[in-house]
């Protein structure tokens, strides 16, 4: 019986080694940190199905901001959390509201340092937790939410955004989104589409995140997860319409997803660990059942290994102490 000719293993044989010959790596440019900013908070609040991330108050989130900056991470984008809701979510036009607010903290706080990045939906703001505004049957409006993203990304590039995030999966709206921009002057302002997101389990945090005034589900507008090839479909569509990134959320459980949209994408690829993703690790983690950080860096690695250039991800500023 002959010994193998092949040993694959003699690659794995030193950490010096492994080094070496790695093929991927996560570096904190790489990294963007999410961040929830509420209306007249004081201090910070902590969410309680998210151990160690809060809804911030605005001189919180200007620390959270110049920290993430001083970190090396590459970008921060900011969820509002109002006192109010409405049928609309008029919070979400008004140059006043929480999020705009928000943007213009952290814009004087850190300047050019950081990407910043605003998420643009209507959910933070409705009373009734829908991405867009509601017609008479209760059934969200797509042409006429479209008509409110459009001056909510207006008003989030004059807060200072240089990134705008539509999330709401409203067909057209980075169409909409670019002529609403390019309207008013604002040629240089980014938009990162939502182009995969899934009608996910996985966002059950984010609800109290967000104080989400949720009634029924998303999944008239948002991807059944079932669904790969429709992925691409959205992607022809979001860079036909200009944008400039794309994203595909929530991470884990899209990682086929992620890896075929970044195969054929010409622009940049991001990807978001949502709120679920976190919660599982940090459970598990606080059980002893997994090595915390083990496990956070190897969740990151599949990210970038199925292709993702950019990762949105509650760890920001964390992770990106250790990758240095």
């Amino acid at each position: 019986m002959g010994f193998p000719a092949q040993r694959p293993r003699r690659l794995r044989t030193t950490p010096a080694m492994r080094r070496l010959v790695s093929e991927t790596e996560v570096r904190p440019r790489q990294l963007v940190l999410p961040v929830f900013v509420r209306e007249g908070a004081t201090e910070p609040t902590p969410i309680a199905s998210m151990p160690g991330v809060v809804q911030h108050s605005r001189d919180s989130l200007r620390k959270a901001a110049a920290d993430a900056a001083s970190a090396g991470v590459g970008g921060i984008m900011l969820f509002g959390v109002p006192e109010h809701h409405d049928a609309i979510g008029s919070g979400a036009t008004d140059p006043d509201g929480i999020l705009n607010v928000g943007l213009r903290d952290v814009r004087a706080e850190v300047g050019d340092d950081l990407v910043v990045m605003a998420d643009l939906c209507l959910d933070e703001f409705t009373d009734h937790g829908h991405c867009g505004v509601l017609d008479e049957q209760g059934v969200v409006d797509n042409d006429a939410t479209l008509e409110v993203y459009a001056r909510m990304g207006v008003e989030q590039a004059r807060a200072g955004a240089h990134v705008v995030g539509p999330s709401g999966m409203m067909d057209g709206q980075v169409g909409v989104i670019r002529a609403a921009l390019d309207d008013e002057g604002f040629h240089d302002t980014g938009i990162l589409a939502y182009t995969a997101k899934y009608a996910s389990a996985f966002y059950g945090p984010f609800r109290e995140a967000v104080n989400s005034q949720l009634k029924g589900d998303r999944r008239t507008y948002q991807q059944d997860g079932a669904n790969g090839r429709e992925g691409l479909r959205e992607l022809a569509l979001d860079l036909e319409e200009g944008a400039d990134m794309v994203m595909v959320k929530p991470g884990m459980p899209y990682l086929d997803v992620l890896a075929r949209i970044a195969e054929v994408s010409d622009v940049p690829v991001a990807t978001y660990q949502i709120s679920g993703e976190y919660a599982m690790i940090e459970a598990a983690a606080a059980q002893g059942w997994l090595d915390r950080d083990r496990t956070i860096l190897e969740a990151l690695t599949s990210f970038r290994r199925a292709g993702a250039d950019v990762i949105l991800t509650y760890w920001a500023t964390e992770a990106a102490g250790w990758l240095d």
